[in-house]
């Protein structure tokens, strides 16, 4: 009997720990997004509110054995109401593999995905994805307004931005790989949901993990341009 309440008890304290870190992590996914907004040369707010999503993959760092390997980990949100209304409950992600643009300096960075279109979209809800390969990744333009980037909205599936050492800047990602991070969306859920449950129906609440997020998001793109490619 005390073997199996020892078991248990170690069970819930893991989970605890699993929506911990979970919750950490969407936090400094809502701190990327505040300071992307905050700083001078700012992601455009109107390419925000053209975005079918936005996926944002902090402190991406380098892999342990050179070759140009990165890993990280974060939390894409699609709008609601095809494409009109608020953010909808986000999807965990890891991002792998790859050349994911360090090359503006330190060996780490902050990563922000714009997916532009429902063909974007379909690529998030494959089982992986090669960023550069599979879908096309442009590097955003920054500042308040992007009337020249007529070429690249017409273009790319997903717009691609990168921080390092303080700085945000469109950045060219090449053969990543990213997918869901199944465990980590057991961890905010408490149980396997379909990415595209959270990705394209938003009929799951938003957990209290990703509320930070969320609200984040809603508070530069409250809603959709409406949009479309």
């Amino acid at each position: 009997m005390k073997r199996a309440l020892t078991i248990v008890s170690l069970l819930v304290a893991l989970q605890a720990f699993a929506d911990a870190k979970e919750a950490r992590r969407l936090q400094a996914c809502a701190d990327v997004l505040h300071e992307a907004m905050g700083v001078k040369e700012q992601i455009p707010r109107d390419l925000i509110d053209k975005a079918e999503c936005v996926a944002v993959i902090p402190g991406v760092k380098e892999g342990a054995f050179g070759f140009g390997g990165r890993f990280g980990y974060g939390a894409v949100s699609c709008r609601s109401e095809g494409g009109q209304g608020p953010w909808g409950p986000p999807l965990m992600l890891s991002l792998k593999g790859g050349s994911v643009g360090l090359q503006i300096g330190g060996q780490e960075a902050d990563l922000v995905l714009l997916i532009m279109n429902p063909k974007g979209i379909d690529y998030l809800l494959r089982s992986k994805f090669t960023l550069g390969a599979d879908a096309t990744v442009t590097a955003g333009p920054v500042g308040r307004n992007a009337e020249a980037a007529t070429d690249a909205l017409m273009h790319a599936e997903i717009l691609s931005y990168s921080r390092s050492r303080g700085v945000f800047a469109g950045v060219s990602l090449q053969g990543g790989t990213l997918k869901s991070d199944t465990d980590a969306n057991f961890g905010v859920y408490g149980e396997e949901i379909p990415p595209r449950d959270l990705l394209t129906k938003s009929i799951h609440p938003v957990p209290k993990a990703a509320q930070a997020f969320i609200d984040a998001l809603n508070k530069y793109s409250p809603r959709g341009s409406g949009w479309k490619s």
